[in-house]
């Protein structure tokens, strides 16, 4: 092909790419994990479809989980709380500054506010939301929590 025969070549490709509208990865799903906090659960959204409902311990009186929409920030498998005497924090998904969705051993209080304002899950399903948003990437999750 000439180097003329290029410059045709060129818009044509770029107009296919712009009207696919589903020209990404496979593995760009869209994570959504949607906290009601006066329901006390989480709901695990993949691509729209609802895959997974869990308790969740929020903030407990004089504590409180900030609501809002977020992108999940710093991520540990394994982490221990500065602030609460090296509490274990399992597969702990920080959202806002010092906030995060982690493992908790007190599954008891799990639908109960018991938290000092973390969104406290059973440690498999915080591993399970670990293992999800490291699947699919941060960029392609939200946090939206809500009272």
């Amino acid at each position: 092909m000439s180097m003329g025969g290029s410059k045709f070549l060129f818009p044509i490709i770029c107009l296919l790419f712009a009207l696919a509208p589903n020209a990404q990865p496979a593995m760009a799903a869209k994570i959504v994990a949607k906290v009601d906090i006066s329901q006390q659960r989480m709901e695990i959204y993949v691509n729209g479809l609802k895959r997974h409902v869990w308790r969740v311990s929020t903030g407990r009186r004089g504590y409180r989980t900030p609501t809002g929409r977020y992108r999940p920030g710093r991520m540990y498998r394994r982490y221990f709380s500065r602030k609460y005497y090296r509490s274990p924090m399992p597969h702990s998904v920080f959202f806002k500054g010092g906030y995060a969705i982690h493992g908790t051993n007190y599954v008891k209080r799990l639908g109960r506010r018991a938290s000092h304002g973390c969104v406290r899950l059973h440690r498999r399903h915080a591993a399970e939301l670990y293992r999800l948003i490291n699947r699919y990437g941060k960029r392609n999750t939200r946090i939206v929590i809500t009272r």
